[in-house]
């Protein structure tokens, strides 16, 4: 079975490792919710890391389905080049961490497009 361990400090790199003095004194609120959303976003991009495939021919009509912007907002443009670049590499064969490498763009960010795009009926899942 393939494991990992996560840690914010190399084990074993300060005196009070696996000692009674390794306690929550050695973390700070802020730094143990740093590890906390750390360790959420890696769960969620493991459940998120599909295959999908593109379920029409050519390029989708965004705007008629409430996926392109209707007025220019920051960012809009950004996240429109982000679905439509998802949209390319949906193929069936490269999974949400393949896209996310491909279109330097982070799997966080990936996986809220991937949702609208499914809602939209433009992609499934491939298994």
């Amino acid at each position: 079975m393939p494991i990992c361990g996560f840690s914010r400090s190399k084990y074993g790199e300060y005196p009070e490792y696996h000692t009674s003095k390794d306690d929550m004194g050695l973390i700070s609120p802020s730094g143990l919710q740093g590890a906390y959303e750390t360790m959420q976003r890696c769960i969620e991009a493991l459940e998120g890391n599909n295959k999908y495939k593109i379920q029409c021919l050519g390029e989708p009509q965004l705007g008629k389905r409430g996926l392109y912007p209707t007025i220019s907002q920051k960012g809009s443009y950004d996240e429109v080049t982000a679905m439509m670049n998802f949209i390319a590499y949906s193929d069936g064969t490269n999974d949400i961490v393949d896209i996310s490498n491909l279109i330097r763009t982070p799997v966080s960010n990936l996986i809220p497009i991937a949702q609208k795009l499914s809602k939209s009926n433009l992609i499934k899942v491939v298994e």
